[in-house]
């Protein structure tokens, strides 16, 4: 019997992979637009074919246990939509919300939006020193701001103020907003918090769930 040694693989011990459904389920958990199963694929470390077979495996599965919520195959993507047989409760829940007076830190955000829109979270949470993700859900669902395109440079979703903002608040444009924008930090004064932030610079955009960089506070959704 030989007694000479074998040295493992340079590169170590191969990390085993995720359980493929779990994983792809809390992925798209948190996606706020379409998935493509490349995408999905590279999250949960599993090869593409068999990340279609599990998602449509997971969209039958649903259908069959007549879940609140189903997943559909569109805009060539993947994402998880309320069934339609209970929008009537995802109605009321929306509608009974709108009418919660709005957090401090909704207010805050909303501020900057405002002020310095068109904006994309990173930078809205560079200006507030804390991620806002779940806050800008909120704002969203209240139909306070909407998506304005695209940056050009690093491809950020942008968001703006809406017409029922300006309703709400009771002025017809925004000129007549108060002159508060001067006292907010110029945008091109923000890429040291950027760089601070982590994890902000580097991505093309807050895709799916927006995670944040790890040394980012997070406020919890209002």
């Amino acid at each position: 019997m030989s007694d000479t040694l074998i040295d493992p693989p340079a590169d170590g011990p191969t990390e085993r992979p995720l359980p493929l459904r779990p994983a792809l389920e809390a992925v798209l958990m948190v996606a706020d637009q379409p998935l493509d199963s490349v995408a999905l694929a590279t999250a949960v470390g599993h090869p593409v074919e068999d990340v279609v077979a599990a998602l449509q495996t997971l969209a039958e599965q649903y259908d069959e246990q007549d879940r609140g919520f189903e997943l559909r195959h569109v805009a060539g993507g993947w994402r998880y939509y309320t069934r339609e047989a209970y929008a009537p409760a995802v109605e009321k829940f929306v509608l009974e919300g709108q009418q919660a007076r709005l957090t401090q830190a909704a207010l805050e955000t909303l501020a900057v939006v405002a002020y310095q829109q068109p904006v994309s979270r990173a930078r809205v949470s560079a200006v507030r020193g804390v991620n806002v993700d779940g806050v800008m859900r909120t704002l969203l669902t209240r139909g306070l701001v909407e998506e304005a395109g695209q940056d050009v440079g690093t491809g950020a979703h942008l968001y703006r103020t809406t017409g029922y903002f300006l309703e709400r608040i009771g002025v017809s444009s925004l000129d007549e907003l108060p002159e508060l924008a001067p006292y907010l930090p110029d945008m091109e004064d923000l890429e040291d918090e950027l760089e601070r932030v982590g994890g902000f610079q580097t991505r093309p955009d807050e895709q799916p769930g927006d995670q944040p960089g790890a040394a980012t506070p997070t406020e919890e959704t209002p």
